[in-house]
């Protein structure tokens, strides 16, 4: 008999957790499983109840909550025999996604009973852990921002993506890799573990777990004109061929800025100094997959197909916006009321 202990945090996310315990308790096959629940009483909490787990012996501990909830969790099971397995609840729900573990609770649970476990890739970033993305220049700050917001969601960061992009100024980055050094004036530099920040918003559509490699991202400086197309290219997978997005593979990067600024590791923002230093760590996190996530494909989502109805009615638009020298507000406003579905 395997041994599960689910991490709940309560206030995580953007549903209701109070339903949990009792989809957990009829839905999970308790011939191979007997199992507890624990809730987090306070930031870092998940962290000290997954390593009490991992040192006891548990076999599965479950993060029942969002990305923060998962890297809290993670870190603590890195190079144990302790699976992380997830139970998304959260806002963006990235690494969940990247493994196409569904978005229903009880379908989520069907997964751990299914008990598929491989060792994937984790990424580090000034000695933190991350298992999804992490980054600095513009995406570093709206993750910022939207933490401040206190809203959660897919429209609350498309919201501040298209208030704050084009005030945000690029930086210089000097980044030296396996193969040398370059630098790029860039609007941001992200390093990706998994595919997607959440949302299905695609920022490495090539990226995997299993490879050996982090997938870096720099975006260069572009103008009203080009930003929604790169907002659809993100959700359509298709960033990478975008002509201000260049990419690269690499185990271990050194970005050095002019001043310190703002990282974030799994969405969560904190400043750092100038120096950066990411690397990769190959199958060091023992992780519950979905064992038919390379057989199915997506559909496209309501806010995909938004965004496609978006973009046709953009290039009808193109002309008239040059031409009258249309502010970006009014740009925006509509991309908003197109995905206020």
């Amino acid at each position: 008999m395997k041994r599960v202990l689910f991490i709940m945090n309560p206030i995580s996310g953007t549903i209701s957790k109070a339903r949990i315990p009792a989809k957990i308790e009829n839905r999970l096959d308790k011939s191979l499983f007997e199992y507890s629940i624990a809730e987090t009483e306070y930031a870092g909490h998940a962290s000290v109840i997954a390593k009490e787990a991992a040192e006891q012996g548990y076999d599965i501990v479950v993060a029942v909550g969002g990305d923060g909830t998962v890297n809290e969790v993670g870190k603590s099971l890195i190079h144990t025999k302790t699976a992380l397995a997830i139970i998304p609840c959260g806002s963006g729900n990235g690494l969940a996604r990247h493994l196409m573990i569904p978005m229903d609770i009880n379908k989520a649970i069907d997964i751990i009973n299914r008990n598929e476990v491989h060792a994937l890739d984790y990424g580090v970033i000034n000695g933190m852990p991350f298992f999804c993305t992490c980054g600095m220049g513009f995406d570093a700050f709206i993750s910022m921002k939207f933490a401040e917001s206190g809203k959660r969601g897919k429209l609350s960061y498309l919201e501040n993506v298209l208030k704050e992009g084009l005030r945000y100024k690029p930086e210089t980055y000097e980044i030296e890799d396996e193969t040398g050094t370059n630098y790029y004036k860039a609007y941001l530099v992200s390093v990706a573990n998994a595919s997607q920040y959440g949302n299905n918003a695609y920022i490495a559509p090539q990226a995997s777990m299993s490879d050996g490699f982090l997938d870096v991202i720099i975006m260069e400086p572009f103008d009203v004109i080009e930003a929604p197309q790169i907002s659809i290219d993100m959700l359509n997978k298709t960033l990478n061929k975008h002509s201000k997005i260049k990419t690269f593979k690499s185990k271990h990067i050194h970005i050095r800025r002019k001043q310190p600024g703002l990282i974030h590791f799994d969405g969560d923002p904190i400043m750092t100094d100038a120096d950066v230093d990411v690397e990769l760590k190959e199958k060091g996190i023992r992780i519950v997959i979905n064992p038919d996530a390379n057989k199915s494909l997506r559909q496209p989502n309501m806010v995909q197909n938004a965004f496609n109805e978006f973009f046709n009615t953009f290039n009808m638009m193109r002309e008239d916006i040059n031409k009258q020298g249309r502010k970006v507000q009014a740009l925006n406003k509509l991309i908003l009321k197109k995905l206020n579905i």
